[in-house]
């Protein structure tokens, strides 16, 4: 299960969408979330899902690594289905037993919310598969330094961000070998009672964090011999320069929101 959670990696393949501005792949992706919370419609979903599908080709990232970001996520697609099947009391009842109500509204719901998340997750997760770190550091500084007027550390907040990212694999890598060798050891953590299973956690959770603060205070060493203060007076050896091409992602952008508006509110 793991080795399945993507989230922060990047693949280096080369492809128009590898080569877009970062700074409009952020933006591109924040019209994407809007585009999917503008409606509550299934045709909403259907222009998101193309929108993916389109921006999926043009990475080059194969599909089963998208697919692979899903299945991490399972758990949680699962509760929100059971709720909204539920809570949701709307539309002919097909099922009631008891308390439990299950009607036609609560159904689409359900199915209507799973795949808004999974497109959620599919869209969002191609901004770190085609920017690479260092990048998506200098995109959200960029795009945040309007707040530097009210002294905001915007340097600071981006680099935090990028550096998070760039460790969740390398803490799960890390997971996965404990988790290997406590097996090895003859521990049983994917077997017995739930409460086992939580007390099994404690020998993974202690050698992992003790391995975070090492890496930690081991970057932040790097970091001080380099003579890193902070943003003031730093210089880039990419600077970020849009063109056409980048003009035209977010045109196409906009009118994929804009359809989806437009969509949403004729079929009020």
């Amino acid at each position: 299960m793991l080795k399945d959670i993507t989230l922060g990696q990047y693949f280096p393949v080369d492809s128009m969408i590898h080569r877009l501005d970062p700074r409009f792949k952020i933006i591109n992706t924040m019209l994407f979330i809007i585009m999917l919370f503008s409606g509550n419609y299934f045709l909403n979903l259907l222009i998101g899902a193309v929108f993916v599908f389109i921006v999926q080709m043009l990475s080059k990232i194969p599909f089963k690594i998208s697919i692979k970001s899903i299945k991490p996520i399972l758990p949680v697609l699962i509760v929100t289905a059971v709720l909204n099947l539920v809570f949701i009391d709307s539309g002919e009842t097909l099922l009631h037993w008891k308390f439990l109500k299950i009607t036609e509204g609560g159904i689409q719901t359900s199915i209507f919310m799973i795949c808004r998340i999974i497109l959620l997750i599919l869209g969002s997760s191609l901004l770190t598969y085609t920017t690479s770190p260092i990048l998506l550091t200098d995109a959200i500084e960029y795009l945040l330094s309007p707040l530097k007027k009210i002294n905001f550390p915007v340097h600071e907040m981006a680099m935090m961000m990028s550096i998070a990212l760039r460790f969740i694999p390398t803490l799960l890598e890390e997971t996965d070998k404990i988790i290997s060798a406590q097996k090895a050891r003859g521990a049983m953590i994917d077997t017995g009672k739930l409460t086992d299973r939580v007390k099994a956690m404690i020998p993974i959770l202690i050698p992992l964090f003790v391995s975070a603060f090492r890496r930690a205070e081991e970057l932040a060493t790097a970091m001080e011999c380099r003579c890193y203060h902070g943003g003031e007076g730093r210089t880039r050896l990419r600077q970020l320069k849009a063109n056409r091409k980048d003009y035209c992602s977010f045109i196409i952008c906009i009118l994929f929101l804009v359809i989806s508006v437009i969509l949403n509110s004729i079929i009020k």
